[in-house]
């Protein structure tokens, strides 16, 4: 059973409850605010291991919540699941940019969010990670980085230096929503010039490149792509 402790922030009490009573019933310790103010408050007194964040406070949005958190020394590596209405593509995107780690739409269905929960805990974070330069074999993928090489299946695919670095960042996160944004902020393309309308040409390619083993690189819409876990 989880012992990790979850702030759960939303103005609407009925959501609240309903995440209060189905985290408990899962093993997590769970405390909720139901303002961006009181959310700060509380994850100064004491940090959390994930926050279950709602983009629509009253007082201070939770984009600002974010944003603060992500400032702070201690804070800034609590991991976030933003909650949205289906229409706040603009926000996810934001979300993601200043350092969310995931989000779920309203309504939304509790078992998901539990699985995005846990998905998110069971991720290592930057002081756990290991040799950066060692070799990754993920759904019939290798990369070698050392080599900078990539076998499919066991035979060897040529990428260019943008679309090697591009996988990489992908691969090491499975689940991970990268927006284009970062996208380009990690790949810094020397075959390629990387922008945002570039990175979807990069994306393109590669999958091309990955034959079968392309579609382990799927497209969030409108926001980015990400690797996907499931495979």
């Amino acid at each position: 059973m989880p012992h990790e402790s979850i702030l759960v922030v939303d103005d609407e009490e009925d959501i609240r409850e309903l995440l209060l009573y189905n985290l408990a019933r899962e093993g997590f310790g769970v405390t909720a605010a139901s303002t961006g103010e009181e959310a700060l408050a509380r994850a100064r007194k004491k940090a959390p291991d994930l926050v279950v964040l709602d983009l629509m406070l009253p007082g201070i949005s939770g984009l600002d919540v974010t944003r603060a958190m992500k400032r702070d020394p201690v804070l800034g590596r609590v991991p976030i699941v933003m909650l949205t209405a289906k229409d706040g593509e603009a926000d996810v995107v934001a979300g993601l940019e200043l350092g969310a780690d995931d989000y779920v739409t309203k309504p939304f269905s509790v078992r998901v969010l539990l699985a995005r929960i846990r998905a998110v805990l069971r991720r290592p974070g930057p002081s756990d990670e290991g040799d950066d330069k060692a070799d990754l074999r993920v759904a019939g993928i290798e990369i070698r980085p050392g080599r900078r090489e990539v076998l499919v299946d066991g035979l060897p695919v040529a990428l260019t230096s943008t679309e090697f670095d591009l996988l990489w960042l992908l691969a090491r996160r499975p689940g991970w929503v990268f927006t284009r944004g970062r996208i380009v902020d990690a790949v810094k393309g020397t075959d390629y010039p990387v922008t945002e309308r570039a990175v979807d040409v990069q994306v393109s390619g590669l999958r091309k490149k990955l034959g079968p083993r392309g579609d382990a690189i799927e497209t969030v819409r409108g926001v980015g792509y990400r690797f996907r876990e499931d495979v």
